[in-house]
């Protein structure tokens, strides 16, 4: 067998080990939810070796979704690590054999601490289910390593319920994109669910607009002068009447049209996309996306006519949106 025949032996394995789960969810899932979303307190996810760094997994996943959370290594737990956990906790205690001592060790003092006990285990009759509160079957058939003995679809499919739980309690919770931007500030994700349009766009006397009787002499240069390839028209008052971008001077040109020898207003495009300043910046980019533009007019709120500053594509790209 080659080894890409191999790979798709295992890949296959994994996959119906975790499909295999969604005919076992049964009412012990909804207790285990009802349960953490009940507690004063936090969940504590442990189990040793290769269930330990799944463990982490969740409890990462969890506590980045509104569900606070944190992994307790069992080995330092019987060496004074246990008064991390205080009464009102969920432990997920993890393991496929449910027989791993050095989690048993810890199931009477979490018992004594008033914490409650969730068990991931791939065998309902052993010791680590029977001793918990609640029991989440995650056996498997087979593992898809081909001596049986490397945990692989187990550990897939444990981490398949881990991450069950966690969108289970995102979703019970009401959990929104605002507030799992809260959770990630740094890097391209936080810039995506933080930064919004008001933070990026230009206002003020940096906001290209002309009015609907300004030649268009005078309006190219203010196309020129703000340099973002696009000017507002607006009428007298300050409504945004139209625009005319860059696109719109070439297509006129093309077309064999004077454009010197006319005006904003009759050159312009009526309707330009708006957004709101409270939007998300992301918003922004999937709007210009959407309509294949390269520039959006900012306002206070959707009745509102005029404009109180103007996002450019640049500015998304400078930021690290797009």
């Amino acid at each position: 067998m080659g080894i890409l025949d191999e790979a798709r032996k295992v890949i296959d394995a994994e996959a119906r080990a975790v499909a295999a789960l969604t005919h076992r969810l049964d009412s012990s899932f909804e207790q285990a939810v009802r349960l953490i979303l009940a507690s004063p307190g936090r969940v504590v996810v442990s189990g040793m070796g290769k269930s330990g760094l799944i463990g982490q997994k969740i409890a990462s996943t969890m506590a980045s979704t509104g569900t606070p959370a944190f992994f307790l290594h069992p080995a330092e737990g019987i060496h004074g690590d246990l008064g991390m956990i205080m009464k009102g906790d969920v432990v997920i205690a993890i393991s496929n054999s449910g027989e791993t001592d050095e989690l048993l060790r810890i199931l009477p003092v979490v018992k004594r601490l008033g914490a409650s006990l969730v068990a991931l285990s791939g065998r309902p009759d052993s010791t680590l289910a029977r001793t918990a509160d609640i029991h989440l079957d995650v056996s498997v058939a087979e593992e898809a390593c081909p001596l049986g003995l490397a945990p692989t679809s187990s550990t897939t499919a444990t981490l398949a319920m881990g991450d069950a739980l966690a969108v289970a309690l995102l979703v019970e919770r009401g959990f929104q994109a605002e507030d799992f931007a809260l959770f990630h500030p740094g890097g391209a994700l936080g810039k995506k669910l933080l930064l919004r349009v008001e933070d990026l766009m230009h206002r003020g006397d940096a906001i290209p607009l002309v009015y609907e009787a300004t030649p268009m002499k005078e309006a190219l240069f203010v196309i020129t002068a703000k340099g973002l390839g696009v000017t507002g028209v607006t009428d007298d008052t300050g409504r945004l009447l139209g625009v005319i971008t860059d696109g719109d001077l070439r297509r006129s040109l093309e077309r064999g049209e004077d454009i010197l020898q006319t005006t904003a207003g009759s050159l312009m495009r009526r309707g330009p996309k708006r957004i709101r300043r409270q939007e998300l910046a992301a918003a922004a980019l999937q709007l210009m996306e959407r309509h294949a533009i390269t520039s959006l007019f900012v306002f206070d709120n959707d009745t509102d006519a005029v404009p109180c500053g103007v996002l450019h594509l640049h500015d998304l790209l400078k930021a690290g949106i797009a």
